[in-house]
């Protein structure tokens, strides 16, 4: 190759042409820093007839400075990328970017200097409040200065002192230090007849080398874990890698336990809490093929496997698949993709699949494998209805009586239960009773949520956060703040009062925001110190504690108010999940979902454990609708910090709408959440029959207007969020 035609990690910058050096070894794929004017960048060789730009002649051609001592991407990862920036109606460095996410990993093997406590350092007599902090949160921890700073919450001169004065240590690691190897028969399951027919068919797919989707369609407690183990083991026999990915860093935990369980080791961790170090080495070890299962969030989808053979996607149906920001890709759908161009096995794993990957299987499509029965003989649980509107709460509490019956029968009994409501903190809205004043975000259009725990205001939409006061900020009323509605904190407060004598834990994304903190609540649960859990969507999945017989959903309403156009199904999907935890050991199981709207189709189908005559309604409702899978979506979202500039700029690209027999097009209109993060935002949705060629539309109209420079345009296919 004597030139070379390069995909600049920079949006802005065209396709841009070099000469390669006489003894330089460029491929397709290799990372390269190339001169730019004064400047260099980075880039990868692409193939010309892919990346269309300008013919340079030879003569004007700069050379390539060097290439990064990193193997090329594959051609099936380059393919990917190609297809999420089409289809996405993303630029390809955007995308691209996603497969060179450790900047570091790009440098070649080195040794690095990591700090931890020195274990035969007698501490001084008298410490200093921040040196006790760090010695108090340091055990057992090793990392960069900065990354221990942040761990303790001291700044790094304290750590740097302590260095100095010998309570810390330097150690020198070996960033591209192999991983131990799994062993595929460390310690084979008995599965049940069930469990082997369905591992065997995907056992059968590894072995073959083919491209072959699979929904593997269990109810809670089945063993769909276990059952596509098997698959992960034929491909480390095969000298395959496996990607495994899970929508929440909450569930690694539980996971890595039956990982290692089964196959002798932890699997290669990928996700955004990883050390910069850790991540090196995770990004080297699956570069280099070394890696032979990883186990990440959906950014793990765009790592360059050399030898992918299985992709696993588990919960396949939750929303945390979707990315809403940056390129708004659904990893569940590009991991079906990149399977296809790998030419290898892909396996959705769900209790309750989302319903485009039924409509997909019931194509023949997707290969559907059922497992109908929990393993080891376990029940389902009953499944109750309580109508709050006849069994109403006592004033100013949230748990109905029937509901406290049986918390106190489990309690008596020695079982554990779970209260689920999916909203944080304690509070949703806090308003002053003397004026009516009302606590909201500065920079967006949501309330601020009261957090009792942390003694804060916050807003979970963009992170602001403030001390809560005293007085009311309008007013100047003492004592006038009153709490409207219930959040989680609330609940745990109120059982505490009904059963004072009750262990409570309190999981989440607020309490369990490490992967140790999960573990502590694992273990915890598991050795029954624990009576009565009360969280968030974080315990409705993934969780198996043989002794919870009774999960109570304080709010099954909830998550049908709004404008989601899938609330019914995210609805069914999460009651469904939690319900799920119940009755997994010997002892059965029971559910308690309170309501004011008894008869909704979604409450119905749940009472009724009907499942099918659910996703028949819903099914038939989206045919109706045009939604997917039967149509398509697609948002259009303007924003700027200037709301007349966001509001022109959405008319201008209303007043251009195409006009076309298979695409409606709907808005401009203020979103729902019309200010956000300090930006006044703007959408339209365009609704278009499969027939349309929607990303093509898309671009012509867009790509025909030219915005001002504070504006922003971006694209969401396949929305989920429609805040």
């Amino acid at each position: 190759m004597t030139r070379a035609r390069l995909l600049v990690m920079n949006s802005a910058l065209p396709v841009l042409d070099y000469r390669v050096p006489h003894g330089m070894e460029v491929e397709h794929g290799s990372v390269v820093i190339a001169p730019l004017g004064p400047r260099q960048v980075m880039g990868i060789v692409w193939e010309a007839d892919r990346l269309p730009g300008d013919e340079v002649g030879d003569n004007r051609l700069r050379p390539l400075l060097s290439v990064l001592p990193v193997p090329p991407l594959p051609a099936a990862l380059r393919r990917l990328i190609e297809w999420t920036s089409d289809y996405y109606c993303a630029s390809l460095a955007s995308v691209a970017r996603m497969a060179l996410s450790s900047t570091a990993a790009l440098q070649g093997g080195r040794m690095m200097t990591e700090y931890r406590l020195n274990p035969d350092a007698e501490p001084p007599k008298r410490l200093t409040p921040q040196r006790a902090a760090a010695l108090e949160a340091l055990q057992g921890a090793q990392g960069t200065l900065r990354e221990l700073a942040e761990a303790a919450g001291v700044t790094e001169g304290v750590l740097r002192g302590m260095v100095n004065g010998g309570m810390m240590e330097t150690v020198r690691v070996d960033l591209d230090r192999p991983y131990p190897p799994a062993d595929p028969a460390f310690d084979q399951p008995d599965l049940s007849e069930g469990q082997q027919e369905a591992a065997d068919q995907m056992v059968d797919a590894v072995r073959g080398g083919a491209f072959a989707p699979f929904l593997l369609d269990g109810v809670t407690g089945s063993g769909k874990t276990e059952t596509y183990f098997e698959a992960v083991a034929e491909a480390i026999r095969l000298g395959r890698q496996v990607l495994v990915m899970l929508p929440e860093i909450a569930l690694t935990q539980n996971f890595l336990r039956r990982f290692e369980a089964r196959f002798g080791v932890e699997p290669v961790l990928w996700h955004s809490s990883l050390k910069s170090a850790e991540r090196r080495r995770a990004w080297r070890a699956i570069a280099g093929g070394q890696a032979q299962v990883v186990v990440g969030a959906r950014s793990a989808l765009f790592l360059p496997f050399p030898r992918l053979g299985l992709i696993v996607v588990d919960e396949a149906h939750e929303v945390s698949f979707k990315q809403d920001d940056g390129v708004r890709y659904n990893a569940r759908d590009v991991a079906v993709i990149r399977a296809r161009f790998e030419k290898i096995p892909v396996v959705l794993a769900s209790a309750t699949p989302a319903l485009e990957s039924l409509t997909l299987a019931e194509a023949g499509v997707y290969k559907r494998i059922i497992l109908p029965d929990r393993f080891g003989g376990a029940q389902l649980p009953d499944i109750h209805i309580i109508n709050l509107i006849q069994h109403p709460p006592e004033r100013n509490h949230w748990i109905s009586p029937p509901l406290v019956k049986k918390l106190v029968e489990r309690l008596e009994k020695g079982e554990q239960s779970l209260l689920f409501l999916n909203r944080r903190g304690y509070a949703p809205l806090t308003l002053c009773r003397a004026c009516g004043h009302r606590f909201q975000c500065d920079t967006c259009s949501a309330w601020l949520v009261e957090h009792r725990l942390s003694r804060r205001l916050a807003c979970h939409h963009c992170g602001q956060e403030q001390p809560m006061p005293t007085a009311c900020p309008e007013c100047g009323e003492a004592d006038c703040l009153v709490a409207c509605g219930p959040g989680v904190e609330r609940i745990a407060d109120e059982v505490a009062q009904i059963l004072p004598e009750a262990r409570v834990a309190l999981v989440t994304s607020d309490t369990m925001n490490t992967p140790d903190k999960v573990a502590e609540f694992v273990a915890a649960a598991e050795n029954k110190m624990i009576d009565v859990i009360v969280g968030t969507q974080l315990v409705t999945k993934g969780y198996h504690f043989p002794d919870l017989t009774l999960v109570g959903v304080i709010d099954a309403d909830l998550g049908l108010e709004g404008g989601d156009l899938r609330a019914g199904e995210r609805s069914y999907q999460q009651i469904a999940q939690v319900a799920g935890r119940a009755g997994r050991g010997e002892k059965p199981g029971e559910v308690l979902i309170q309501t004011r709207h008894p008869t909704a189709p979604v409450i119905a189908a749940l009472a009724a454990g009907d499942r099918d005559a659910f996703y028949e309604a819903e099914a038939e409702g989206r045919r109706h609708a045009g939604a997917p899978p039967f149509g398509r979506w697609a948002a259009i979202i303007v924003s700027s910090e200037e709301e007349s500039e966001a509001k022109e700029a959405a008319r201008a690209i209303g007043g251009t709408r195409p006009n076309l027999p298979d695409v409606a097009i709907l808005g401009p209109a203020p979103a729902p959440l019309s200010l956000l993060r300090g930006r006044y935002r703007y959408r339209l949705l365009v609704n278009a029959k499969r027939s349309a060629e929607l990303q093509k539309v898309l671009r012509e109209w867009l790509g025909a207007l030219k915005f001002p420079q504070g504006v922003r345009v971006s694209i969401d296919i396949d929305p989920y969020s429609f805040v």
